[in-house]
């Protein structure tokens, strides 16, 4: 065995454990072109009840959305596949007159401070939900960040989505969902 073995085996490790951590990152920004639908025991139910403060001061009740369409976005600031599907949020929103789906977000232990600054830095403008939003995470069955839950104009679940979701795909199933439903 060489003299330089001993130095080499940290440089050997730090170099596969950087891959490691950059397949893992990877795969967590990677997008799941919200087509990544799961099962939950909410669908087919009224959605739990989501009222609060928005970071603009106002009050917010998903009671009062009912007769829309609305996604219920589980974030946070730290998270980086909620940073990596805020932009298809951006889009979605921006659509909100063609497809009448409107966005509420809900940030999850996280402060509104980053969250004000994370929206006036990346855009945004719908409400979003960041004190004592822990209890909603837990009636709403929240296991891992970005969760989405999309409820229909009746007030219920009709689809929870994990990791990132696209605003092309949410858009084309409320479509789906509409046209079934006339």
């Amino acid at each position: 065995m060489s003299a330089d073995t001993p130095r080499r085996a940290p440089i050997i490790a730090g170099i596969v454990g950087v891959a490691v951590l950059a397949l893992v990152v990877l795969f967590l920004v990677s997008p799941k072109g919200g087509e990544s639908k799961v099962t939950s025991p909410l669908l087919g139910n009224l959605a739990p009840e989501l009222a609060g403060t928005t970071l603009t001061g106002e009050p917010f009740n998903l009671d009062s959305a009912r007769g829309q369409w609305v996604l219920v976005n589980f974030f946070a600031t730290w998270c980086p596949p909620c940073v990596a599907e805020h932009p298809e949020l951006i889009k979605l929103n921006e659509s909100t007159t063609s497809t009448g789906l409107r966005v509420v977000s809900v940030a999850f232990d996280d402060s509104s401070a980053n969250v004000e600054k994370f929206f006036a830095d990346n855009g945004g403008d719908w409400p979003v939900l960041t004190q004592e939003t822990g209890s909603v995470a837990l009636d709403y069955g929240v296991k891992g960040l970005p969760e989405s839950f999309l409820i229909d104009p009746a007030g219920t679940v009709v689809a929870k989505f994990e990791g990132g979701i696209t605003a092309e795909a949410l858009q084309r199933y409320v479509a789906e969902s509409t046209a079934g439903a006339s």
